[in-house]
Formats: C-alpha cells, structure tokens, sequence
C-alpha cells in the first residue's frame, strides 16, 4: 500500500496504521485495519476512489452493525464523517438536508428543539445517517423509507448522483446500498412541524422502552436477528432456551433474546460460533431459518 499516495489526498492525522477495529464499533470486537482513514469530506471521498484502485475499500458508519473478524480487514477502511444539517421549511412540511456521517440520535436530538416531528423512532439509533439508510433501520413502527425523500451517493467511479425514494429499493432492513458498490454522501428528509412537549414525550417513551426490553449495558451490534416473516425469532431463541447461553465471551442477552452481547472479551469468532449455533437450534426444534441483521466484514 503506497501510504505517501494517500497523503496527498488526506491529512496525516486522519490516517492510522494498523487501527483495531474493535475502537470504531459498538461491538468492541474487531482485529486491526491494514489503513483505516477518517473522511470528513466529498471531494477527499472523490479523491480516494478516483487514484487508489489497486486495495479493497471498505465502507463505514459508526460501526453500531458490523462485526469484524479476529484477523480484521485487508486493505483500506474509510469511516464517513461527512456532516451537514440543513433546514427548509415549505409550509407545514420541512425538507432537512443531512450528512450520512451524522449520527441519526443526535439529529433526532437537534430537530426536537426545533419543534420537527417524524425522526422520535430514530432516536435511539445509535448510528449515522448513511447507515440508517443502507439497512433501512427501523423501530416503533417507523422505518427511514417513510421519510427519505432523495439520497445522494458516490459510485467508485468518484461520480456523485442523486435518486429518489422510489428507487433506492427500500425494503426490511435492507435497501440498494446493500447490493451495489455506493458511498451514501447525504439525504433529504421530509418531516413534519409538531409540538417540542409531544415529541420529547415519545422520545422518551422509547428511550424508556430501550432501557427496559434491551441490553444497552453491554457492547453489542444492536438486534442480531432478523424478524420472521411469520415469527418472531427474539420469541423462538427464548422457546429454545436460549435466554442466557455463551460460547467464550459472547452471550444471548438474557433481557432480549435477539441480541448478542460481548460480555467483556469476546471474539468475533465467539460471535460468529454462537450465531450459528442459535440457528441450528431455532431449525431444529421450530424448521425456521433465521437470518442475521448484523454484517459480519473482514477476513
């Protein structure tokens, strides 16, 4: 890898060598990264995909999805921190214009002062926006598809389009993101104008909600499963027995059987062990199949 090459695209203090990756995921599990470099900015984006074609690039958020193997990841890393916050009001309506490398909660955070409403289901997400959209994240009832209105995105070519909801191919937990080769560079969100007491309300409903059904005490990447399209598979894992079960350092959360904690020292190999072992089990006693939500990157 030609280090220097990158330098002139990239200020040193944004390029790190060797990075763990278990510093840049909410798993805290992950080997190292071969270069892991911080992007603040389109044109540096543009730069690096338009004069380093010889290394496989890996693409992320705030690393809240992801599972990174033991060995790590080959090649180069780039974490998207390209942050924007714009607001139009059109009537009733407002379009907010937003960076992908910002976090969704802390947006979420900002519009309720503002009195826009729409964005209360995201506001325990902890991802960025960019992340939000690729896997179409969800909860309560609400999905980003409901109020994406365009997003634009980078191919690797370094070429910058713009597309609108229609096809950005939402679907449950997963959109056009996840098959083709694009860096999400910002959206356009269409909300609504409410009331600052009756959002920060249903903020903290879920807020509470998170608390009490999920493990946030622990490190983990979120929902590990998928839901069913006839079951709910946090409700097959329990009926197992599951509730509770490790293998090393990861375990099934005995508060929400969807998730996977890393309880202190888990591997990635804990993880992927204990993944495969839940759905052999949930196949074995129900015939369902079980899909994981969480990515699992690296060698």
């Amino acid at each position: 890898m030609d280090i220097q090459e990158i330098e002139k695209i990239i200020p040193k203090d944004k390029i790190y060598i060797n990075e763990p990756m278990k510093a840049h995921t909410s798993f805290k599990i992950g080997g190292p990264a071969e270069c892991f470099i911080k992007i603040e900015k389109v044109e540096q984006l543009q730069e690096i995909f338009k004069n380093i074609k010889h290394e496989p690039i890996t693409i992320i958020g705030n690393g809240s999805n992801i599972l990174v193997t033991d060995r790590g990841i080959k090649g180069i890393v780039l974490k998207i921190e390209i942050k924007k916050l714009e607001i139009e009001q059109k009537d009733d309506k407002f379009v907010i214009k937003v960076g992908s490398g910002n976090k969704i909660g802390e947006i979420a955070q900002k519009l309720a002062i503002q009195e826009i409403t729409g964005l209360e289901f995201a506001s325990g997400i902890p991802g960025t926006i960019g992340g939000a959209i690729r896997m179409n994240a969800g909860a309560h009832g609400s999905e980003m598809k409901d109020i994406v209105k365009t997003v634009t995105y980078m191919d690797r070519n370094g070429e910058i389009y713009t597309i609108s909801n229609e096809k950005t191919e939402f679907e449950y937990r997963k959109s056009l993101f996840c098959k083709k080769d694009y860096t999400i560079l910002e959206t356009e969100l269409e909300l609504s104008k409410g009331k600052k007491e009756d959002i920060k309300a249903k903020m903290k409903e879920y807020s509470d909600y998170r608390k009490e059904k999920q493990p946030i005490e622990y490190p983990s990447a979120g929902s590990t499963f998928k839901r069913g399209k006839d079951f709910i598979t946090a409700k097959l894992i329990d009926e197992c027995g599951l509730k509770g079960y490790k293998i090393g350092g990861a375990q099934i959360s005995e508060k929400h059987a969807g998730f996977i904690i890393n309880t202190g020292n888990a591997t990635a190999q804990d993880v992927i062990e204990l993944i495969k072992y839940t759905k052999e089990q949930v196949n074995k006693k129900f015939g369902k199949v079980i899909e994981t939500e969480i990515e699992i990157i690296g060698e």
